[in-house]
Order: structure tokens, then C-alpha cells, then sequence
């Protein structure tokens, strides 16, 4: 029979560790986690970036009205050929600056988390949500 967890209660409070075994690892606040615009688009255009230092991919990802159109430079040929991305609808934060990468400037950073090797793995809904919508 396997034990129950201690109630919430009586756990000990981790400080600014997060994790419990890294401290570097700090906590965020629900004021940082508001300042992150994460929104929810479908990827509208893909093309091969062959300039980039790591494989890579140029996509434009259509937000909806408010945001609009955004283009993102995303390393995520191991897992995905252009054709299967169009149509797709990913995440991304849509409010850091846009950074240049090569001659190609990103605006918004596609979200994604690695796979056993460290490939990306996209984010998405695991339903057709509207475009636009923001993460909560």
C-alpha cells in the first residue's frame, strides 16, 4: 500500500528554492507571471532558415486581431517537416523584444519543452482554441 502525502500543512516552506535541491532556482511572483504576454497562434507560413547557426525554421503565427501576425525563428526540425507545422496552432510569449537572429529578426518566442535528447517539443492546446487567447 503506498503512503498518502503529508498534508500540505505540514510541509516546510522551501524559502526562495522552488525545486528543494536547486538553488539557483528562484520564486516568481503572480506580478511576474502577469508581465509575460503567452498567447495562443496558428502558424500560418513556413520557411527553411538555412542561415541559422542550428537548424532552424522561420514561422510567421497568426494571433489574431490584437497581436496580429508575428514571425519566430524555432530549432524544431528534429521533430517536425515544414507541411506537418501549417495549420498547427503553437504558444509563444508575445511580448519580449524582438531579437535578431542572422539576418532574420524573431518576434515572439514559440514555446516548447525537450524531448529526451534535448529536441523541442512544441506546446499547443490539446483543442482548436481561438486565436489570440491568452494563457491563464
Amino acid at each position: 500500500m503506498l503512503a498518502s502525502p503529508a498534508p500540505i500543512g505540514n510541509r516546510q516552506p522551501a524559502g526562495n528554492n522552488v525545486s528543494g535541491n536547486n538553488p539557483d532556482m528562484t520564486v516568481a511572483t503572480i506580478e511576474d507571471f502577469d508581465r509575460l504576454d503567452i498567447r495562443v497562434g496558428t502558424v500560418v507560413d513556413v520557411q527553411a532558415f538555412p542561415e541559422a547557426r542550428k537548424p532552424a525554421y522561420k514561422l510567421w503565427i497568426d494571433f489574431g486581431g490584437e497581436v496580429g501576425v508575428k514571425c519566430s525563428s524555432a530549432q524544431i526540425t528534429t521533430h517536425y517537416k515544414m507541411d506537418q507545422l501549417l495549420g498547427r496552432q503553437v504558444m509563444a510569449v508575445v511580448n519580449f523584444p524582438p531579437r535578431k537572429i542572422g539576418p532574420f529578426v524573431s518576434e515572439v518566442l514559440t514555446l516548447g519543452l525537450p524531448d529526451e535528447d534535448g529536441a523541442v517539443v512544441l506546446l499547443r492546446p490539446d483543442l482548436k482554441v481561438p486565436d489570440g487567447g491568452r494563457l491563464f
